[in-house]
């Protein structure tokens, strides 16, 4: 579990590629301390588990399914990453709850300044329109965001300066793909009211409750 805020940037410094898979070897930009085989650590808000690491340098596997959905595919050696290590219990949740499972790459419409932010437009394949609301949380590459606009296949974001400061969102520009993980409360909450949504009752109603086991 993460929660959007950025611990630092990281180099890319090595890509194998091995068919539908690869391992990236990445050097963090900061202190990377106690770093343990075996826990997981956000890529560009993508969950992945270390597999070696010393003097800042480690090393994480990406499966054929996590590349087929995430912008891992895109990166090239010298590239910078979004990192996160996963919330400890205690810590403060500064952003939103992050799972590191991306649904969808988003692609960078615009950006313009805002005064001292950033602002940012992007789209996204409307089936996911449904998870995105006003004032509600996205992760864009990790990055713990306000959805200030959206509509069905588009949102807009602002970026204060420490955000860009410490992110890779200083390089962002028009055609730049980027995942996108909707908040995962609204999926549950969706999930939840999908057999009403899809019109399996006109009403909410005792008879319904109990057929989906609320009752």
């Amino acid at each position: 579990m993460f929660t959007g805020i950025i611990q630092g940037q990281g180099h890319l410094a090595a890509l194998r590629r091995s068919g539908p898979e690869c391992v990236l070897s990445i050097r963090a930009l900061f202190a990377l301390e106690d770093l343990v085989i075996g826990e997981s650590i956000a890529v560009n808000g993508v969950c992945l588990t270390v597999e070696s690491g010393r003097d800042g340098f480690f090393t994480v596997y990406a499966s054929a399914e996590t590349i087929s959905r995430t912008n891992l595919s895109l990166l090239r050696t010298d590239d910078l990453v979004n990192l996160e290590r996963a919330l400890a219990i205690g810590q403060r949740l500064g952003g939103h709850f992050v799972s590191g499972h991306v649904d969808c790459l988003a692609t960078v419409q615009s950006v313009r300044d805002a005064g001292k932010s950033l602002h940012i437009r992007l789209t996204f394949p409307a089936e996911y329109g449904d998870l995105v609301i006003p004032k509600g949380s996205v992760a864009l590459d990790g990055i713990s965001l306000t959805v200030n606009n959206c509509g069905n296949s588009f949102l807009e974001v602002n970026v204060i300066p420490e955000t860009r400061r410490a992110t890779t969102v200083a390089s962002w520009a028009s055609g730049r793909r980027v995942n996108m993980e909707a908040d995962m409360i609204g999926k549950y909450v969706l999930r939840m009211l999908a057999p009403w949504r899809e019109g399996a009752r006109e009403g909410l109603d005792e008879n319904f409750l109990r057929e989906h086991g609320f009752l």
